[in-house]
């Protein structure tokens, strides 16, 4: 018993180390492009919508895919899914490096998501299965501590690599982690026969997500620049209020729904899963919009931004990596309130000392906070959703968990992009992204920094919701 327990503890962490090392590459990429965007901008002639595009898109397709590449690794086996999704990242990783321009980057993005996709949908389901349960949120810590470890790496990686060797090794350098990672994911993971054979695909409602959360970016990604009266931006709109009923309709009916709105009966799941959708809108594109504040607004180069960010990711690993200790001591439920709180103290400081010369003490303080509650709030959050559930349902629940947390995401970027620069003519968007508005006038300094205080009382405000769906899903336990 003792040598079968100890075999079963191995594979669970051995299961962990591929899990993580893929998480650091998908992170790394993200991260490191957050930071180096405004010299890929700046290279390849991008104007705002190309700029946006390159994040949104990527954004855009890991949502829509998440539930679909779930109910796969359900029909065919994980394993086999996250190998593949391995082998098409680093393939599109490659490919972005020769691209000739913005546009081809965006499409390569895109193609590049697809492999992310394989790769999250997968990642929770298996480290849930691999530990046992009174084991799992000491592996969840771990595994969600691997994102702040490429958090803590990536926008310096990036600063460093798009100002001495050029933009496109933000994009060729994921290549040999890729491929260390595929072999090693090879040699590791087990062979397992899919539980769920008899499950299919819901293709109609697939493509109605796309075209809900397609016209809803479309519209938030485009107003700013285009004002909310043109064409692109009502359509993105009509597509969204239109698609929205039709999505719920198809999914009450459908054999294989893409979401099993049956789920959302159980309240403590439903607040749970609000709490993980809110939490990204607020919290999303810190390091972003941080990095392009010191670009934009200071004047900084891309590796004096990278560094300034790192305090957020030495917060979220430290709160990450033991976190799931803590949940020894407590609940996890408790913790994720406990999070979501310090999120919004993080914000709320930002938001109150927000400036064209904002002490750099005072950035950090706000970064530190977030981090923290990013920390705690995301492992903690992510094992009240999971544990507890059979195999066979890890697969499609963390899908759905991760579609809505990634709609926060999309969500939380559109708004962001769009409110910081809606202070700004449209004529110098482009300025912003390419991170030298400081170069024209501190009259347009003045406006950005405008948009960024809506931007962070509206990631406030979000944040604080996120607190109360917590304490409500503490309440439905």
């Amino acid at each position: 018993m003792t040598t079968t327990t100890t075999a079963s503890a191995g594979h669970a962490w051995r299961t962990l180390s591929v899990v993580s090392l893929a998480s650091v590459l998908t992170g790394l990429g993200g991260s490191s492009i957050n930071v180096a965007l405004p010299e890929i901008a700046r290279h390849t002639g991008a104007d705002a919508t190309a700029a946006g595009w390159i994040l949104l898109g990527f954004q855009l397709t890991t949502t829509v895919l998440m539930v679909v590449f779930g109910r796969l690794a359900d029909m065919f086996g994980r394993r086999r899914m996250y190998l593949l999704g391995l082998a098409v990242y680093t393939g599109a990783a490659l490919s972005a490096g020769f691209a000739p321009g913005a546009w081809v980057i965006v499409a390569l993005r895109v193609v590049q998501a697809v492999g992310a996709a394989m790769l999250l949908t997968n990642s929770a389901a298996l480290v849930s299965d691999a530990f046992p349960r009174e084991r799992l949120g000491e592996g969840m810590g771990v595994y969600v501590a691997s994102f702040s470890i490429a958090g803590l790496i990536g926008p310096t990686l990036g600063g460093v690599l798009a100002a001495n060797l050029g933009w496109r090794w933000v994009f060729w350098f994921n290549v040999p982690i890729g491929l260390i990672c595929l072999a090693w994911g090879a040699v590791t993971l087990r062979r397992v026969e899919p539980a769920g054979r008899e499950r299919g695909l819901d293709l109609p409602g697939s493509v109605l997500v796309l075209v809900t959360l397609g016209g809803l970016l479309l519209a938030l990604s485009e107003f700013g620049r285009l004002g909310w009266g043109h064409p692109a931006v009502l359509a993105g709109l009509a597509a969204f209020a239109v698609g929205l009923p039709l999505f719920l309709a198809r999914e009450r009916r459908a054999a294989h729904p893409v979401v099993d709105l049956r789920l959302f009966h159980d309240r403590a799941f439903a607040f749970g899963t609000l709490a993980s959708f809110l939490n990204a809108v607020a919290r999303m594109g810190m390091v972003f919009l941080v990095a392009l504040y010191f670009q934009a607004v200071r004047g900084d180069d891309p590796v004096q931004a990278g560094l300034k960010v790192l305090p957020l990711a030495v917060a979220a690993m430290i709160a990450s990596a033991t976190s799931g200790f803590v949940q020894r001591l407590t609940s996890a439920r408790t913790l994720a309130v406990a999070g979501a709180a310090t999120t919004t103290c993080g914000l709320l400081v930002l938001l109150a000392t927000m400036s064209p010369d904002t002490p750099y003490v005072a950035v950090t303080a706000g970064l530190v906070l977030i981090g923290l509650g990013s920390g705690v709030f995301l492992p903690s959050n992510t094992t009240a959703i999971l544990d507890g559930l059979p195999s066979e349902r890890l697969g499609i629940v963390n899908a759905m968990r991760l579609m809505l947390q990634n709609t926060g995401n999309v969500v939380g970027t559109g708004l962001v992009l769009s409110v910081i620069t809606a202070p700004l003519p449209a004529g110098l968007h482009q300025r912003v992204f390419a991170g030298t508005l400081s170069q024209v006038s501190g009259e347009a300094v003045g406006l950005l920094v405008t948009g960024y205080r809506w931007a962070l009382a509206c990631m406030a405000a979000i944040s604080v919701l996120t607190v109360l769906a917590c304490l409500a899903r503490r309440k439905a336990r």
